[in-house]
């Protein structure tokens, strides 16, 4: 909490209009706790949107979710006094969601994100109902959200309702490190909870927001992660004395992906000032783990460019249903609830990053192997008596087979619901979250090649290493030392992937050398 008081004071508030959100805004607020306030033009979008809405109630028009039931009771029609008590009832209803609570930071990404979606005035909330999530999100209310039993289709119904739930009072929220109730947890921000009126219910639960929030933090991730593995891989490059002609330009310009492209100026631009780089003369070419990393991990650069567009246009878009379109006086029921394109670009993005990690338990596996490397057996002296870093390439290989099954596209599958009325669904918040968990697997791989490379690299010497891949080797020593023999593993494992989750590794190369695209 203290953290949002201290971003107030400075006065750092995002304004959100529903059109110009950026993802790096999504991680501020998610992680560094910026606050948001809602554009005065918006409001204008807003009312206008919520007139249009209460006469069609007064009209007593046949409005979907207003003045008719849900999904298969679309045909349901409800009266005027019941239209608010419907409203009630959906949240309950809905709040059907299971498994553990989502992380903090998804949660106040999801508040975001829906905040936003709210702000383009299309839904016929009112402006209170929108000043409440503010408010909520600015004081720290963080709704307990199971992650699972959302369909991504109806948008994210069973996950979205406990956040309703807390607005209104009911449901559980975390405030200041402590669960407790909803009504608590307002209370103690000093909040009222709302009635929810006509619509307002199912304008906070049918939108993609959590797959999306959850998929915008993972992307942020993946960003981060595919320049670490530039870091990681070009240490493996430098301790197996690479053949530096892989990465010449000339080769990128005869085929010309953007990636690969990136990737290999990057890696040159790490290795710059080796004498480790072509230093065995008896080489003409190596192995594929090394010889084809512009192409892997460039080909990861381009799908990241491809989610990157598809997040861009999804957390600026309207996403429940019936839309609002007051300058036309006309209300329509679509389906931009629909999570398919969200879902693909999740399964996209896992697959792409995976890539990342089966490519680099190869590197690890060709740095122990003395058979490959030319190196002692398993990085240590006195093999035999010591077993060095062997189970560290056993660990790599668990974590990279683990992701390939977690590859298995969510967004081919579908499962008919509400008596087959919902009868496509796009699974992407299962896709989002395997995707998140992917990335968790990759930044474990990139810590133990990170670990494994610079201990091969102390066999060649680290003084002959180039600006970049010196900065990270030093980066790593001053926390890990080089393995003389054999100790308890796991801490420096841990401190390894440290580095490279905390943005350590990151922050020490690109204080000197830019990795950005």
């Amino acid at each position: 909490m203290d953290k949002v008081k201290n971003y107030k004071e400075t006065g750092n508030t995002l304004k959100l209009d529903g059109k110009n959100l950026s993802l790096e805004d999504v991680g501020r607020v998610a992680r560094h706790y910026v606050p948001v306030s809602i554009d005065p033009e918006a409001l204008i979008r807003i009312k206008k949107s919520r007139a249009m809405l209460e006469e069609l109630v007064d009209q007593e028009a046949v409005v979907y979710g207003i003045t008719t039931g849900f999904g298969r009771f679309s045909d349901v029609s409800i009266s005027r006094d019941d239209a608010i008590q419907l409203q009630k009832n959906l949240i309950a209803s809905h709040a059907a969601a299971v498994g553990n609570p989502l992380p903090e930071e998804v949660v106040r990404a999801v508040l975001l994100l829906r905040i936003n979606a709210l702000a383009r005035g299309c839904s016929g909330v009112r402006p209170a109902l929108i000043e409440h999530l503010v408010e909520a999100l600015n004081r720290g209310v963080i709704p307990v959200i199971p992650e699972q039993g959302s369909l991504g289709a109806s948008g994210d119904l069973a996950p979205l309702s406990h956040l309703a739930l807390v607005m209104t009072g009911e449901g559980e929220a975390f405030y200041q490190g402590e669960q407790m109730s909803g009504a608590e947890a307002l209370a103690a921000a000093g909040l009222e909870p709302l009635t929810l009126l006509e619509k307002e219910g199912l304008a906070l639960i049918n939108g993609t927001q959590i797959m999306t929030a959850i998929g915008v933090l993972a992307y942020l991730d993946a960003h981060n992660l595919c320049k670490a593995a530039l870091i990681t891989s070009a240490l493996s490059l430098e301790a197996q004395q690479a053949v530096p002609d892989a990465f010449d330009a000339l080769i990128a310009s005869v085929r010309n992906y953007s990636g690969h492209h990136y990737t290999a100026e990057k890696i040159c631009r790490l290795i710059e000032g080796s004498s480790l780089i072509g230093s065995d003369r008896r080489k003409v070419q190596d192995a594929y783990s090394l010889r084809c990393i512009p192409q892997v991990h460039g080909a990861t650069v381009n799908a990241l460019e491809y989610v990157r567009g598809i997040l861009e246009v999804e957390i600026n878009s309207v996403n429940d249903n019936p839309l609002l379109f007051p300058e036309e006086n006309r209300v329509l029921s679509g389906g931009n609830f629909h999570g398919q394109p969200v879902a693909q670009a999740m399964d996209f993005l896992a697959i792409a990053v995976a890539e990342l990690g089966s490519i680099a338990e190869r590197r690890i596996e060709r740095l122990v192997n003395p058979s490959l490397s030319g190196l002692p057996p398993f990085l240590i002296e006195e093999g035999g008596l010591n077993s060095g870093l062997m189970i560290a390439q056993y660990t790599a290989a668990s974590l990279a087979s683990e992701n390939k099954g977690l590859c298995h596209p969510a967004s081919v599958d579908s499962i008919p619901s509400s008596a087959n009325q919902e009868d496509h669904v796009s699974m992407g918040t299962t896709a989002a979250r395997k995707a998140r968990q992917v990335l968790e697997n990759l930044g474990r791989v990139l810590g133990l090649e990170l670990l494994v490379a610079c201990q091969a690299v102390d066999f060649q010497g680290p003084e002959y290493l180039g600006q970049g891949t010196a900065l990270a080797y030093n980066r790593l020593r001053e926390e890990v030392a080089f393995l003389e023999k054999d100790q308890i593993l796991y801490p420096l494992i841990d401190k390894a992937v440290a580095i490279i989750k905390n943005g350590r590794l990151l922050e020490a190369v690109e204080a000197e050398i830019d990795l950005s695209k």
